[in-house]
C-alpha cells in the first residue's frame, strides 16, 4: 500500500515537468519547420549579405532563428505580433548600443544592454524575448555594435525583421493560416464587421482585458484570443448538452426533392409553396447538392436546378449527435444539414430543428 501511494506521489511530482502543451499533429510540424527553413534561407540568401559584415554576422543568427520560432510555431501570441517583433528587436538594438558607449567594463555592458533592452520593450508594449537575446549579442560583440553604431538597429537587426515579418505573412496566406491575429476585425461570413453569433454573448473588451491583468497573462493572450477561447468552450459545454440526442430523432424525412435537371423556375414555386429554406437535389435517393433561396437570385430563366446547386454541403449520419451540428450551424453560412445514411439522403436538419431542440433541453434541464 505505501508503495502505491510512493507511486501517486512520484507521479504527481513529476507530471508539472512534462511536456505543457498538446501533441502538435506532424503536418503542422512540417508546415512550421519548413517555414523557417524557408524564411531564414531566402534571409540569408538575398536579405542581409549587403548589410552584414562577414567577419561578425554570426551575431544575427540566435535573435531572428528565435523571432523566427514565435512567427512561425506561435503566430498567435501577443509575442509575434509585428508591432512585438519589430519593435522589440529594434528598441532593443539601440537599448544595447546606448549602453555600450555609456557603461564601461563588457560584464556590467552586458547586463546593462539586457536590462535596458527588456525595460524599452515593456514601456513600449512590445515585449519579444529575442529582442534579448539582439541586446546580449551586440554586448557579446562590443567592439563591432560600436562600429555599427546606431546604424545596427536599423540594419541590419530592423531590415531582418521586417523582412521575416513579410515573410511569415505570406507563408500564413499561403499556407491557409492567418497573420497577425490582432489586426482590425475582418468582415464576418455576410460581410459586415459584426462579431460572430457565439462571440457576441458574454463579456466584453474591457471585462476580458481585466481578466488577463488579473492572472498576470496578458503577456500570453489577447482580448480576442480570450473571446475565441470563451465561445469555443460554451459551445463545447451546449454541444455536450446535446448529445444525447441523435439526428435521426431531429430530422425531417418527408421531403422534397428535385432532380438535377429540374428547371430553376419550378424550383422556386416549391420554394414558395412550401416555404422551405432550402431544397435537396438528388438522383435515384443519392444526395448531389442543396439549393438555398439565395441561389436563385440572378439565375438565367433556362438554368437547372444542377446549374445553382451548392455541390459541396457537410452531411452527417443519423446517429450523429446534435451537438456536432452546433458549429456548423452556428457559422451562419449554411441552415441546413442533410442527413446521409448508406449513400442516401434519409432526411434534412435545420437551424430551427436544433433551436428547437437546444430550448426543449433547457426547459427539461432548467
Amino acid at each position: 500500500m505505501t508503495g502505491k501511494a510512493d507511486g501517486k506521489r512520484l507521479s504527481r511530482v513529476l507530471k508539472p515537468l512534462g511536456p505543457a502543451i498538446p501533441a502538435i499533429p506532424l503536418r503542422e510540424v512540417l508546415r512550421t519547420a519548413g517555414g523557417i527553413t524557408l524564411a531564414l534561407g531566402l534571409l540569408a540568401a538575398f536579405v542581409l549579405p549587403p548589410h552584414v559584415d562577414l567577419d561578425h554576422g554570426f551575431y544575427l543568427v540566435a535573435p531572428l532563428a528565435a523571432s523566427s520560432v514565435l512567427l512561425f510555431a506561435l503566430p498567435n501570441s501577443p509575442l509575434a505580433q509585428p508591432w512585438s517583433v519589430l519593435v522589440g528587436n529594434v528598441v532593443s538594438a539601440l537599448a544595447a548600443v546606448a549602453m555600450l558607449h555609456l557603461v564601461p567594463g563588457q560584464v556590467m555592458g552586458l547586463a546593462t544592454a539586457v536590462g535596458a533592452a527588456i525595460f524599452a520593450m515593456m514601456a513600449l508594449r512590445a515585449l519579444h524575448p529575442p529582442g534579448a537575446a539582439v541586446a546580449m549579442t551586440a554586448a557579446l560583440n562590443p567592439e563591432a555594435t560600436r562600429e555599427l553604431g546606431y546604424h545596427f538597429a536599423l540594419a541590419p537587426v530592423g531590415l531582418g525583421t521586417a523582412a521575416l515579418i513579410l515573410l511569415a505573412f505570406l507563408y500564413a496566406r499561403l499556407t491557409g493560416r492567418v497573420y497577425p491575429m490582432r489586426q482590425p476585425r475582418m468582415p464576418n461570413g455576410f460581410g459586415t464587421r459584426d462579431r460572430p453569433a457565439p462571440q457576441r454573448l458574454g463579456l466584453g473588451a474591457e471585462e476580458l482585458e481585466a481578466i488577463l491583468r488579473e492572472n498576470r497573462q496578458q503577456a500570453n493572450l489577447g482580448p480576442e484570443d480570450l473571446s475565441r477561447l470563451i465561445a469555443a468552450a460554451e459551445q463545447q459545454a451546449a454541444g455536450r448538452r446535446l448529445s444525447t440526442i441523435r439526428c435521426a430523432e431531429l430530422m425531417a424525412q418527408d421531403l422534397v426533392t428535385v432532380a438535377a435537371e429540374t428547371p430553376v423556375a419550378e424550383v422556386a414555386r416549391i420554394f414558395r409553396q412550401h416555404r422551405f429554406t432550402s431544397i435537396p437535389v438528388t438522383e435515384q435517393g443519392r444526395l448531389l447538392g442543396l439549393i438555398f433561396p439565395i441561389h436563385l437570385i440572378g439565375a438565367a430563366p433556362a438554368a437547372q436546378a444542377a446549374d445553382v446547386m451548392e455541390r459541396d454541403v457537410p452531411h452527417v449520419h443519423p446517429a450523429t449527435d446534435a451537438g456536432a451540428l452546433l458549429p456548423i450551424l452556428g457559422e451562419g453560412r449554411i441552415d441546413a444539414i442533410p442527413v446521409v445514411e448508406d449513400d442516401r439522403l434519409v432526411g434534412i436538419v435545420t437551424r430551427t430543428d436544433l433551436v428547437a431542440a437546444m430550448a426543449a433541453k433547457l426547459r427539461t434541464t432548467g
